[in-house]
């Protein structure tokens, strides 16, 4: 990296080098597409068979997060066997189990072939069965002064284009949507064209969060939730508002650009009390507390 910093090369991590909770891939559906359904497939099957609505449960990709996309998807994880005997009673259901194991079935992939014993499950199954969750879209534009994070409940299923972090918390939301946190993605991030792909190995893993005690950390969640307030407000103003358009660069509001200022000033002096004046000043820094906790 072309810093005034220690030279180093930094490596895929496969936990984080600080305290914090792990990051993976969001859900995997391996599905063939036949657990997933369009806004028009899961009204059609809940006005045929209104006892669905436990089963069918909204899903996010990175499109759908950033760009306020509906979809859906069977999500029978905790289905217990009578469950599952009741619902293959229904024929549109049975068939999409059924697609699901076909395609499982024809996989060159001993695993993927497996996964066709239990046709009725995504094939990777992350989702917290309660609380709250951090999702980062794994691919987002390189206009955006931030990566749009999002802070969830468990009832919306979080896909594989997304990285999680289930059972987190306002503080870790608030760390993650960051200057701080984004200045360090910049740096060490791939691109997919000029893309940022964020990767939990190589970003999130090798990130050296800051040391805050009860109190700041209060401090830090109150901000957090200053930025999902400042959101909403826009989103009840037009629902057909995405977080593309919030968070471009140019059209930004106001009140949104203020509450991750006052955000990104408060997390600055959890590593440096006097703040940073540049990006350069806080990756400069980030390099040396990797050094120091890595060495």
């Amino acid at each position: 990296y072309l810093i005034d910093a220690p030279s180093f090369t930094l490596a895929n991590r496969g936990k984080p080098i600080s305290q914090v909770s792990p990051m993976a891939f969001g859900n995997m559906p391996n599905d063939g597409g036949n657990l997933l359904l369009s806004p028009e497939e899961a009204d059609e099957l809940l006005n045929k068979y209104p006892q669905l609505e436990v089963w069918i449960k909204p899903i996010l990709g990175a499109q759908e997060f950033l760009n306020n996309q509906k979809r859906y998807c069977l999500w029978l994880a905790d289905a217990s066997t009578r469950d599952l005997r009741e619902l293959m009673q229904l024929p549109e259901i049975a068939a999409r189990i059924e697609g699901v194991k076909q395609m499982r079935s024809a996989s060159n992939r001993a695993s993927t072939q497996r996964l066709a014993e239990i046709p009725w499950q995504f094939g990777e199954v992350r989702q917290p069965k309660e609380g709250t969750y951090i999702l980062v879209p794994r691919v987002s534009s390189e206009r955006r002064s931030y990566v749009p994070v999002g802070f969830l409940t468990a009832d919306i299923i979080c896909s594989d284009a997304n990285q999680m972090i289930p059972n987190a918390s306002l503080y870790e939301f608030g760390i993650l949507t960051s200057e701080m946190h984004m200045d360090w993605m910049r740096t060490v991030a791939g691109r997919l064209k000029s893309d940022y792909r964020y990767s939990a190995k190589l970003v999130y893993n090798n990130f050296p969060w800051p040391t805050a005690d009860e109190k700041q950390q209060t401090a830090i969640e109150k901000l957090a939730q200053k930025i999902l307030d400042a959101r909403e407000e826009e989103f009840a103003k037009d629902p057909a508002t995405s977080l593309a358009d919030l968070y471009d660069p140019d059209l930004m509001p106001q009140k949104l650009r203020k509450a991750h200022r006052d955000s990104d000033q408060a997390v600055d002096k959890l590593y440096q009390s006097k703040g940073f004046k540049t990006p350069l000043e806080r990756v400069k820094h980030l390099f040396q507390l990797y050094q120091q906790q890595t060495a």
